[in-house]
């Protein structure tokens, strides 16, 4: 069972001495009595073969050049997304934004959602890395899921566009008395975003 790999593993030296300590005082006597002492040529190659599969494992960037790691767009933290992806904006930003000021003149762009599963496959496309062809029949005929879409990606970022730290400030900005204190407040705060989410 994985309890008795786990222990023949300690017991080899496959793990640090510290680690090693520090679990032996928790297993019970029972359980460490049924694992055998000595090590086998069997036992031997597969110490070291495990040792082998885990210093020759693909760093990540290997692994995105191979297409076997892919990036994800919606849910990723910003800033990473943006070193990632080596682009100032977001690509799904840029491309629903362009589409949208050329064809989005319609009343509630932003209020009335979009059909679902239309929503669901502009999603899956940008996560899969691809630019999709907004002026296919199928946006066109529902301008809403670009503009769902975009909403979308700003509900799933894991720190909002205007950032939880700067929340606050937000706040009382918006709370001051006049309009023009309110514009000069909130411009202030702005300045203070990080870059990624300024220029987003």
């Amino acid at each position: 069972n994985i309890l008795s790999l786990f222990l023949f593993l300690l017991q080899v030296g496959f793990f640090p001495s510290e680690c090693v300590e520090l679990i032996n005082d928790k297993v019970p006597q029972s359980v460490t009595n049924s694992v055998p002492k000595p090590v086998s040529k069997k036992h031997g190659k597969l110490i070291t073969f495990l040792r082998t599969f885990m210093k020759s494992r693909p760093t990540k960037q290997k692994l995105k050049q191979r297409g076997i790691l892919k990036e994800r767009v919606f849910g990723c933290d910003l800033g990473e997304h943006l070193l990632n992806s080596g682009h100032d904006v977001p690509q799904v930003l840029k491309s629903c934004t362009e589409f949208i000021e050329k064809h989005g003149i319609v009343d509630g762009i932003y209020r009335l959602s979009g059909i679902a599963s239309n929503i669901q496959k502009l999603r899956h496309e940008f996560d899969s890395e691809q630019i999709p062809d907004l002026t296919k029949d199928i946006y066109i005929q529902d301008i809403h899921c670009v503009g769902s879409l975009c909403k979308l990606y700003f509900r799933e970022l894991p720190n909002p566009l205007l950032t939880y730290q700067l929340y606050e400030k937000f706040s009382d900005a918006v709370s001051a008395a006049t309009d023009e204190e309110r514009l000069v407040k909130i411009h202030d705060v702005i300045q203070q975003l990080p870059p990624p989410h300024y220029r987003s």
